[in-house]
């Protein structure tokens, strides 16, 4: 199973109102396990950075200045997201921005509908924790996934987090810390503690019925299999006799000879 932990950044809150994506982050986890492939791409919205976005983001329309359109990226996106599922919080948020950039480009008819099944992990934690905070820093907090690097949100450093936040969530996760450091060159030292969510192991407690219970069990049958005549589903099983090999009954039966 091939799954893509995607985040973006935008200049505002509403695509409708020609708001864009500044910046994209992926990381690509198969079979729940980081691959070390990431995808990472600041873009060039061709228009103004709203100031409560950047406050958020600390993105600003000077750092964009020569970095490539949506529609010089868009190819090498869709290569690495198609036929993947999406990991995504709020979803509904980033695929609208998507789909918006997607609508933009002329003869394009797709949608990441189209291209990907999407898992929203922000419905999937209300779910999981009603009535309880669910944005990305709360869930760190409850799975202790170390967040300390998130000063300000950024795509890429999101979805790492994000993809520490989903394993957790849905049963354990791989250090993404020692597959990071090994795609990058550096070493474990150098990356974010992640810390497993151990599930403790529970013994399994095997009772046996006492020669008082199988006694009375065993007289239980027999009143069924009269009133029943002889229909009991459930006869008294004899005693299971040791398999003898053929080479040790027929020297038995020679002696007894």
């Amino acid at each position: 199973m091939r799954q893509i932990v995607l985040d973006t950044e935008t200049t505002g809150l509403e695509p409708d109102l020609g708001h864009r994506i500044i910046e994209i982050g992926c990381v690509e986890l198969v079979n729940r396990r980081p691959s070390g492939r990431t995808f990472h791409k600041y873009i060039d919205p061709e228009r103004a950075i709203d100031e409560g976005a950047a406050a958020v983001h600390g993105i600003t329309r000077e750092v964009l200045q020569g970095k490539p359109k949506f529609a010089e990226v868009v190819d090498e996106l869709v290569l690495f997201i198609d036929g993947a599922e999406l990991v995504i919080h709020n979803a509904a948020f980033d695929t609208a921005f998507l789909d918006a950039e997607l609508a933009r480009i002329q003869g394009q008819a797709r949608t990441i509908a189209k291209l990907c099944r999407v898992l929203d992990t922000l419905a999937l934690a209300r779910s999981m924790h009603p009535g309880q905070r669910n944005n990305l820093d709360a869930l760190c907090k409850r799975y202790s996934i170390d967040n300390s690097r998130r000063e300000l949100h950024g795509a890429l450093l999101d979805a790492r987090i994000l993809a520490d936040v989903y394993l957790a969530m849905t049963g354990g996760q791989a250090a993404l810390a020692l597959a990071e450091s090994t795609a990058t060159g550096g070493t474990a030292a150098d990356s974010r503690a992640v810390r497993a969510l151990v599930r403790p192991s529970i013994p399994l407690v095997v009772i046996s019925a006492t020669e008082e219970e199988m006694a009375a069990h065993t007289t239980m049958l027999a009143v069924i299999a009269k009133a029943s005549g002889g229909k009991c589903l459930w006869p008294v099983v004899a005693p299971a006799q040791p398999v003898v090999p053929a080479a040790a009954s027929a020297q038995m039966s020679h002696s007894s000879a």
